[in-house]
Formats: structure tokens, sequence, C-alpha cells
């Protein structure tokens, strides 16, 4: 399933590439690039904390560490062997004492089952939001990179990253400071495509595919 495309994606690519000359050029240079799910919703949103306000290098690095700790060779972790172990072996990881923090309360919000991935599959994006941005260490950005990556939503616009913030800085504003409002309306003649967008902007500014 990690490696399934979203069945939206060629629908996407093909009328952003009628709709804006640089998605069209960018979909032509990166014909393989693609978003890729995570198996489960506290990996993604765990992975999301890992990554906050960090190059893609360090999280990268202290996510490899984490998931080693975790459980070994295994590509997931649960909110169970979260919880058994010490913070210090968190800390361990590379983490900061907030995001340690951060990561043991989601821990326990699901292991609670007081968020989950299977009831977010019928409920809108704003309300999933809403919920998530509810917890601790969880902001508008990890939401929205939980609804790409892990819920495949199509239209999620994470004006709060700055790498898409750069990337249309440099693609539509002469590299220029720009707006948020601004940012917002160049962005408008994606919809209802914006996460597809953002993914191959993203591409402009680092050919290796991120995934959370």
């Amino acid at each position: 399933m990690a490696d399934k495309l979203p069945d939206y994606w060629l629908s996407a690519t093909a009328y952003l590439k009628k709709r804006d000359k640089v998605l069209a050029r960018l979909i032509a240079q990166y014909p393989q690039t693609r978003l890729r799910l995570r198996k489960d919703a506290f990996t993604t949103l765990a992975r999301a904390i890992s990554g906050q306000q960090i190059s893609v290098k360090a999280a990268d690095a202290i996510w490899a560490r984490f998931v080693k700790t975790v459980q070994g060779k295994e590509q997931r972790v649960s909110p169970h062997a979260v919880l058994a172990l010490d913070p210090s072996l968190l800390r361990a990881c590379g983490f900061s004492l907030r995001k340690v923090e951060y990561i043991q309360s989601l821990a326990e919000n699901f292991a609670a089952k007081k968020v989950s991935g299977r009831r977010h599959l019928k409920m809108p994006d704003d309300a999933i939001r809403e919920e998530l941005i509810a917890l601790k260490g969880v902001g508008p950005w990890t939401a929205d990179m939980y609804l790409m990556f892990n819920l495949w939503r199509p239209d999620i616009l994470p004006l709060g990253d700055l790498g898409l913030i750069r990337a249309m800085e440099i693609s539509y504003c002469g590299g220029e400071k720009t707006p948020t409002a601004e940012l917002r309306r160049i962005a408008e003649r994606w919809a209802p495509y914006r996460t597809v967008a953002t993914w191959y902007l993203w591409r402009s500014l680092d050919p290796v595919a991120v995934e959370y």
C-alpha cells in the first residue's frame, strides 16, 4: 500500500499542466515522483513532530535512530512501544526535551484511543485539523502533513511550510518575499489539487521526495 498511487494523481497532474506552466514543467521534470502513503496515523504524526523546525537531513537522521530504538529494523513504531521507553532513550535519539514530551503525549492519546486514524477516514479536513491541533505539540503544519501524507487529501495547501513558501516565491514572485495572502491567491488556480501542486513545488527545491 505504501507505493500505491493516489487515485486522483493522474487527473491532478493533467489538470495542473493545463492550468499552470510552472507546474507543467515540474511535472514533466519529475515523472516518477509521487506521494507515498505511510502505513499508520501514529507514525505519520510522530514523524511530522520529529521534523518540526529542523532540516530534512537532521529529521531523517533522528527518525532513523528513533525507529531503531523503538523496534529495531522495523519501519513502523507503535504508541505502546514508545510509552515503554524511558524518556532518556528518546533524548538519545536527538529529540529535544519538548519533542520527547510531544511524542509521549501523542502516544498516550493513541493508546487511549482518543485519536483514531480509522475515524479520520470519514471526517472532513477542517474537523481533523481541529482535533489534531488540540493535541500537545501538533500545530497547523503538522496537521497538514498528516492530511497530505497519511490521508492523501488532494487539496491541502500548507502555507506554514517554509519550503513551499520559498518555492512559490522563486517560481512565481521573482524570489521576493511575498505576503501569505498573495501566495494563497496564486494557489487558487491549483484547487482542487493543491496537495499535488505543493508536492511538485517541493521538488523544485529538493528532488529527493520527503515523506512522513
